[in-house]
């Protein structure tokens, strides 16, 4: 899948020393997208809005908000995070991923 007719911002946003980086897409309408990727780890991440992450590469563990056990959720699935939330990735081998904002 591709995205045309958009701007992208270069410089990537860096989290937990390096292991998870990505980097914005702005799209003529306005709507925001991120595409990451995270390397081997466990990380734990809070939204300001409600997100959508679809796994593009690999596959990861999350632990969703008001949930106490992890699904793994790999390539061409998806899974919607409640905005003002935390939610939990165990990474196991990599994880590539698309996230649109809400």
């Amino acid at each position: 899948m591709e995205f045309k007719n958009v701007n992208v911002v270069k410089k990537a946003t860096v989290y937990f020393d390096g292991k998870v980086t990505s980097r914005t897409v702005n799209f003529e309408n306005g709507e925001r997208k991120t595409l990451g990727f995270m390397m081997r780890g466990e990380y734990e991440f809070n939204t300001g809005v409600e997100e959508l992450m679809e796994v593009i590469g690999g596959e990861m563990d999350i632990c969703l908000p008001g949930e106490t056990e992890f699904r793994t959720y790999k390539e061409g699935e998806s899974f919607i995070v409640p905005e003002k939330s935390v939610f939990k990735v165990v990474v196991r081998t990599y994880g590539d991923y698309c996230c649109s904002y809400k």
